[in-house]
């Protein structure tokens, strides 16, 4: 969750963790990562719209997810307006972490190795996501 921003939805810690599973809300809200390829979305190609796990924000559309090899569901940019970006300094290393727009969830971290036509690699935790099938 990206602490200096206020979001359109924010609930207490009691209501976050009565909402999510422990696992999202060790995601969303604690900065955790999932372990790689434990989550079905790494996997998930049909149409559809993968969305913020704790506030039904659409993040990205299946047309830009790929598969990176990772582990992590994988995609080349999200929908317009779904997530922010801050600077990570944890783990001795600057990273730039992607969370979501309306909630400030911690969704996962970009890197400048994804495929055309960005060159961006958005890594997300399918933990802090659900998808919905078109």
């Amino acid at each position: 969750m990206a602490k200096t921003e206020e979001f359109a939805v924010s609930l207490t810690d009691a209501e976050w963790r009565q909402k999510l599973s422990p696992e999202q809300y060790r995601v969303l809200r604690k900065h955790g990562t999932e372990r790689a390829g434990t989550s079905p979305l790494d996997k998930e190609y049909r149409p559809g719209t993968f969305i913020c796990a704790g506030c039904d924000l659409p993040l990205f559309g299946s047309e830009s997810k790929f598969d990176s090899g990772t582990g992590w569901p994988s995609y080349f940019q999200p929908l317009e307006g779904a997530v922010g970006i801050t600077s990570d300094r944890s783990l001795f290393m600057v990273r730039t972490e992607v969370h979501c727009a309306r909630c400030g969830g911690h969704l996962g971290h970009v890197f400048e190795d994804g495929p055309p036509p960005t060159g961006q690699r958005y890594c997300m935790n399918g933990a802090a996501m659900k998808f919905t099938a078109k």
